[in-house]
């Protein structure tokens, strides 16, 4: 059975209503990156960092698996499937995707303070400064905030390289070191990019271009390897 790894990022959950942080002015719900997505924010403003990552926490709760993501878990039937995602929405699970890996976190979960590798589930969408750690320390979203280290880096570059299909999908690659990903993948291997704007990029033998949006582009792919004789 053949090793399908998908790369997703903002876009495919952009079709389920929830917003991407690189808006055209740069704002992320009204707010500067820096005011919310950042350990310095976190130790200049604690209370607005938790509010900002609260409602998105909600957003994602109300949100739905759109087809993108359902169309994913089918290839389950037919194919050893292995999800690297940039996002931190619960999306691809509640789809029915079993190994879904998150280089950035996982927002329906927070993590101590002092020590990111303990992490509690969240009960609903509101995390409190009364919600502790066992070190007595105030939880903070499980969130990989900019200027931190992605430790699931490493095995994510192990994921890609066993790689026998490769698809990016709802990504613009410009976020590192996430879109360095895509170097640890066979040369050899069949690869596939869902995406909107495809036509600047240069076509090859090993890559197929589907200039659709997730929510079309994902089920053709889909379909195109389930009826594929060689999984």
């Amino acid at each position: 059975m053949n090793n399908i790894v998908i790369l997703t990022g903002a876009g495919i959950s952009a079709e389920s209503g929830l917003k991407t942080f690189r808006d055209s002015d740069g704002l992320w719900e009204n707010h500067r990156i820096e005011d919310v997505a950042t350990p310095e924010a976190w130790e200049r403003n604690p209370q607005l960092v938790q509010q900002f990552y609260n409602e998105r926490r909600k957003s994602v709760l109300e949100a739905e698996p759109n087809e993108a993501h359902k169309a994913l878990a089918r290839l389950q039937e037919k194919y050893n499937v292995q999800i690297i995602t940039q996002n931190i929405d619960d999306l691809h699970e509640r789809a029915g995707s079993k190994n879904v890996l998150h280089l950035h976190g996982l927002i329906t979960k927070a993590q101590s303070d002092v020590d990111s590798g303990l992490t509690y589930p969240i009960s609903g969408w509101e995390l409190n400064f009364t919600d502790l750690c066992i070190y007595g320390k105030p939880l903070r979203p499980h969130v990989v905030w900019f200027g931190e280290a992605v430790p699931n880096m490493v095995p994510a570059t192990a994921i890609c390289r066993k790689a026998d299909i490769f698809a990016v999908i709802g990504t613009s690659l410009q976020v590192y070191p996430a879109a360095g990903l895509t170097t640890y993948v066979p040369r050899e291997t069949l690869k596939y990019l869902i995406d909107l704007n495809v036509s600047n990029i240069a076509a090859n033998n090993h890559l197929k271009m589907i200039e659709q949006p997730a929510t079309i582009g994902v089920p053709m792919m889909v379909e195109e390897l389930l009826n594929r004789n060689d999984a």
